[in-house]
């Protein structure tokens, strides 16, 4: 704030204070300071992305994110000087070139989702190459990395040198994984580098890249209703449009644990900006409704003292007290995964719901509770507990939360017996079933390439 006072024109500075503000959970006095950036710098992308990025957690129209992700797109393509309208990939391959450009192929939300997929490919019929956007690699980057033909990092390089480097590797698919997320190369996008572009898995609505031609999607996520939200075609993948990789990690499923506690103790491990005004109302009135019923929040974030007092007021103004609620900081992810042994239901923030938290939830035995929402970020908890066999766990409304959740409080032997069964349960569902992903996966890109050939054959006849 100081920054911005002594220098008010200084964009960067409105830029950082706005994901500062996010991060504390301040939604709206955040899109404000990036709006002062923009307004200062009416081209500036970096803001343009972070200002889809926090509207996202907001309860906003579908019609309003649009037209800003449109704007994006506008912004991206004057940048563009000469955008590629041939390629040098061959028309009818044996294997289909797919490259991935993306930030987080490593110890990520990302990667853990990428890593048994990547395992199922049929080297016969996909060669994959990476792009990664992100100096950062660890032991997860090391694993996958064999799967890729070739690694070509972009970081350094501007966008024109960057689409040129993918243009010249005969790219026939090029997947962003990124979206409006940390280290994107949206711009990239914008110079065409490839016949076919699609955005997938890092982020959970339309890019407004005009040269975006798909956002992969599923039936729930992506219902025919909302096909007009985007400005890429949707492309639906026939169950689920990710795949997770199971924890690399031997914690067993506890049984449940208030069968010994003696009360019910609610979870959730997502960030604490997906804790909205509207998710601690109800959560506070489901605490209300929940005799001597327990709170666990625990995220990186509650290392802060600061933050945890102020989470703590937060649900003191709506009548619960301090001691109903468990707040933990960061933990390495085994003891992250053992810390789910505390916990008897996981509850689901909305708009933002869980990804990673959620289906680690569900591997740890604890089911998630979750409303359904609108747009796809907030169906993806929909997504996830239909596809793992927990369409009973998904509300319909607020009233229908805390309905369900009294529901499977009062039957204690049920919860504890799906706890019991629950990983292996959701190992053979299309959430964790990698090999049955693939074929999925690889038909959906083939599926877009011949898209494109048939159009191309029916211009030319």
């Amino acid at each position: 704030r100081l920054t911005v006072q002594l220098k008010p024109d200084f964009a960067e500075a409105y830029i950082n204070l706005g994901i500062v503000l996010k991060e504390l959970g301040q939604f709206d006095a955040a899109l404000v300071s990036i709006r002062c950036a923009l307004k200062i710098k009416p081209d500036h992308l970096d803001a343009q992305t972070n200002f889809l990025f926090t509207l996202k957690h907001t309860l906003h129209s579908p019609k309003l994110y649009l037209e800003e992700a449109k704007k994006f797109g506008r912004m991206a393509d004057k940048k563009v000087i000469s955008r590629f309208s041939a390629w040098p990939c061959v028309a009818k391959p044996e294997r289909l070139r797919v490259g991935m450009v993306s930030g987080d192929l490593r110890n990520h939300p990302v990667g853990y989702f990428l890593e048994n997929l990547l395992a199922q490919f049929d080297p016969s019929r996909i060669e994959l190459i990476a792009y990664p956007t992100h100096t950062k690699a660890d032991e997860l980057t090391a694993r996958i990395k064999p799967y890729f033909s070739a690694w070509k990092p972009l970081f350094g390089l501007n966008d024109s040198a960057a689409a040129h480097l993918i243009h010249g590797d005969g790219i026939h698919v090029l997947l962003d994984l990124a979206g409006h997320t940390g280290y994107n190369r949206l711009p990239v996008f914008a110079w065409k580098p490839a016949p076919v572009q699609a955005t997938w898995l890092g982020y959970w609505a339309s890019t407004g890249v005009t040269e975006m031609d798909y956002i992969l999607a599923d039936p729930y996520v992506a219902p025919l209703a909302e096909e007009n939200d985007y400005t890429e075609t949707v492309w639906r993948l026939p169950e689920i449009y990710f795949c997770v990789s199971e924890p690399a990690h031997d914690v067993n499923v506890s049984p449940l644990p208030s069968l010994t506690t003696g009360h019910i103790t609610f979870g959730c491990f997502n960030k604490l900006d997906k804790m909205n005004d509207a998710v601690v109302d109800l959560w506070a009135r489901l605490l209300q409704t929940v005799p001597d019923s327990r709170l666990f929040l625990k995220t990186p974030q509650l290392n802060d003292s600061v933050l945890c007092n102020t989470t703590r007021q937060r649900f003191s103004e709506r009548g619960v007290v301090a001691e109903r609620l468990l707040l933990e900081g960061r933990s390495p992810r085994a003891q992250l995964l053992e810390a789910y042994h505390k916990v008897d239901i996981a509850l689901d923030p909305f708009p933002y719901p869980g990804g990673t938290t959620s289906v680690e939830s569900l591997w740890m035995g604890v089911p998630v509770l979750t409303r359904k929402g609108e747009g796809f970020l907030s169906r993806m908890g929909e997504s996830i507990c239909t596809n793992a066999g927990l369409a009973d766990w998904v509300a319909a409304d607020e009233g229908d939360y805390i309905a369900k959740a009294v529901k499977h409080t009062r039957d204690l032997s049920c919860l504890a017996t799906l706890r019991a069964g629950l990983r292996q349960q959701v190992l053979a569902s299309p959430v964790f079933d990698a090999s049955r992903f693939a074929g999925n996966f690889e038909a959906a890109l083939w599926g877009m390439w011949q898209t494109r050939c048939d159009k191309q054959q029916k211009g030319n006849a």
